[in-house]
C-alpha cells in the first residue's frame, strides 16, 4: 500500500505546482471587452491541429488581450490565443466550455465554440443569466497559422 501512496502524491503535487492559472472576468467588464466583437467583426484564422491531421480553421473574435483579474483580483492582461479556454458558470450551477478567441456578445447572448474538431459545435448564453465567467490557458498545443 505505501508503494502507491508515493507515487500519487507525487502526481497531486506535480499537477498543483504545474496547473493552469485560472483568472475571472466581471461580467460587467466582459460585456464592455465584448462589445467590439460583433460577428461582422471576425477574423478568419487557421490553427494547428495538435492530431497532425489538416489545420483547422474558423472564424475569431479580433481581441488581443483580455482584461481579467487574478486570484486576489489584480488586474492583469492575458493574450487571446487559440488556447484560451473559457468557463461560464449559469444561474441554476451550470458550467459551460468554450474556446474564448470564438466567443462574441450578439444581442446580450453570449455565443461561442465548444470545439475545435466538430465545427458548428456551439453554445447560446444570455448575459443575465451569467454569474461568474471564468478563463485559462489550457495548455493545449494550439497556434495560429496565419
Amino acid at each position: 500500500m505505501k508503494k502507491l501512496i508515493l507515487p500519487t502524491t507525487f502526481i497531486a503535487v506535480m499537477l498543483l505546482l504545474f496547473s493552469c492559472k485560472t483568472y475571472t472576468i466581471p461580467t460587467d467588464s466582459f460585456r464592455e471587452q465584448m462589445i467590439k466583437t460583433e460577428t461582422r467583426n471576425l477574423k478568419e484564422v487557421e490553427i494547428n491541429n495538435p492530431l497532425n491531421f489538416h489545420n483547422i480553421k474558423y472564424h475569431s473574435n479580433n481581441l488581443n488581450q483580455i482584461i481579467v483579474l487574478d486570484k486576489d483580483g489584480k488586474k492583469m492582461y492575458l493574450k487571446n490565443s487559440p488556447s484560451i479556454e473559457m468557463r461560464v458558470t449559469h444561474m441554476n450551477g451550470k458550467k459551460f466550455h468554450l474556446y474564448f478567441d470564438t466567443v462574441i456578445l450578439e444581442n446580450d447572448t453570449l455565443k461561442g465554440g465548444r470545439s475545435r474538431f466538430i465545427q458548428g459545435l456551439s453554445r447560446e448564453i444570455p448575459m443575465d443569466s451569467i454569474v461568474k465567467i471564468e478563463v485559462q490557458d489550457g495548455g493545449k498545443k494550439f497556434n495560429y497559422q496565419n
